[in-house]
């Protein structure tokens, strides 16, 4: 390995706001910790909770780095004492706590995966975020089994396209909810069964009719607001709904009487706060039951578009006018 410089360029947020808040500037190479390493960024993954940190509404955890960015893809620059599973020079791909959006970055030694030859570098920056996102929530909280019917809110999105191929690899049948004709089709491509456009058709009524008025088994809400009501309608008998997010309202008018009618689950989650031990539980579940999926090339990110790590506001800028399908990443 190259021996490592002092200084590195990292995007940073000069104060809340817009896009244009993205700023470059020089920082110095963080040195990993005990049970950390240090990844040489190739790659950084830009998700929603990126936007809401830049708008000041979404505080990086005490002791994580005050940078964006939440996975990334690279090299193994530097190990930090304890850290045994990786060796320097292994291509990894890792959530982390902050500071994706730098030439380095800071992993935790147990949540770095290895990069499978099937994916790409910009790829895999692309994944640990949904992936995990994904695994969590859908099958270690909803408990989604083969047979079963998931309904995805926002199926054209970085975790939409990943719940779909994961879900029919697992045999479930997939729903998707979208906001327009193309993406539709993005989502079918996939292996959604069917995409119904919320601009156009009620998610309800067309869900019932999907599954014979039996309803989806399980729910991935990422809009919240008055969706939380026709969840419930659109809920089985024995449903899980699982609230990743709320592009709409966090707070909502509903009659209950459905959730114990029905004996309904409504759980949620978010990854950041997670323990390292948490996440490095899911990290251990996901190498052992989809990464087969992965190095077979059945289950890849779906990529929307790459920015170089300068022109991170224009990335930020694609991501909020929704007119993305599947994935952006900054190339480092």
């Amino acid at each position: 390995m190259e021996k490592l410089p002092a200084q590195m360029t990292v995007i940073g947020i000069s104060k809340p706001g817009g896009p244009e808040v993205l700023l470059p500037e020089k920082r110095a190479v963080p040195q990993p910790g005990p049970g950390e390493i240090l990844i040489k960024v190739a790659a950084a993954g830009v998700n929603r909770p990126d936007v809401s940190q830049r708008m000041g509404h979404y505080p990086p955890p005490p002791g994580a780095s005050d940078l964006p960015g939440l996975e990334v893809s690279g090299e193994v620059a530097a190990l930090g004492p304890g850290a045994t599973r990786r060796k320097l020079g292994d291509k990894v791909m890792s959530l982390v706590a902050g500071g994706g959006y730098a030439q380095y970055c800071i992993a935790q030694d147990a949540q770095a995966m290895a990069v499978p030859p099937s994916l790409t570098m910009q790829e895999a920056g692309a994944t640990p975020e949904t992936l995990m996102t994904v695994w969590h929530n859908v099958f270690e909280r909803g408990g989604l089994k083969e047979g079963e019917t998931l309904l995805v809110h926002g199926g054209s999105s970085g975790i939409g396209t990943m719940a779909i191929q994961l879900a029919k690899a697992f045999g479930a049948k997939v729903i998707v909810t979208v906001g327009s004709p193309d993406k539709a089709e993005a989502c079918l491509k996939l292996g959604a069964d069917s995409a119904i456009n919320y601009k156009t058709q009620d998610f309800v009524a067309e869900v019932k009719a999907a599954t014979g008025g039996g309803g989806a088994n399980v729910i991935l809400d990422m809009v919240g607001g008055d969706y939380i009501e026709r969840n419930y309608d659109a809920a089985a008998m024995d449903g899980r709904i699982v609230q990743i997010a709320f592009l709409g309202a966090p707070k909502a008018t509903v009659n209950f009487t459905k959730l114990m009618v029905k004996r309904l689950h409504h759980t949620g989650s978010t990854l950041r706060p997670r323990s390292n031990a948490d996440k490095a539980a899911m990290v251990a579940a996901i190498e052992a039951k989809v990464m087969p999926l992965l190095r077979e090339g059945r289950v890849k990110p779906l990529m929307d578009s790459t920015f170089p790590l300068e022109k991170a506001a224009d990335a930020h800028r694609r991501i909020e006018s929704s007119g993305h399908i599947g994935k952006i990443v900054l190339a480092v």
